[in-house]
C-alpha cells in the first residue's frame, strides 16, 4: 500500500507538471503572466491526478498486462 501511495504522488506529480506546462503554453504562449497561471493550474490538477492515479492505476496495470500477452 505504501509503494501505491508514493507511485501515485510522484508519477501525477510529473504527469501533472508537463501537462499543465504544455497546456497553459499552447493556450498562452510564453506571455509575462505563464508561470502564475502555470502554477495555478498544476495546485488544481495535482490533487485530481493523484487520487485518479491512486485509484484506476492497479486497473490500467491489469488491462495492460493482458494487452501485453
Amino acid at each position: 500500500m505504501k509503494q501505491r501511495i508514493i507511485f501515485a504522488l510522484l508519477m501525477s506529480f510529473l504527469l501533472s507538471i508537463l501537462m499543465t506546462c504544455w497546456v497553459t503554453w499552447i493556450n498562452l504562449g510564453w506571455t509575462p503572466g505563464f508561470y502564475t497561471q502555470w502554477l495555478h493550474a498544476f495546485t488544481l490538477a495535482w490533487p485530481v491526478a493523484g487520487l485518479i492515479a491512486f485509484f484506476v492505476g492497479p486497473e490500467i496495470y491489469k488491462l495492460s498486462a493482458k494487452l501485453a500477452r
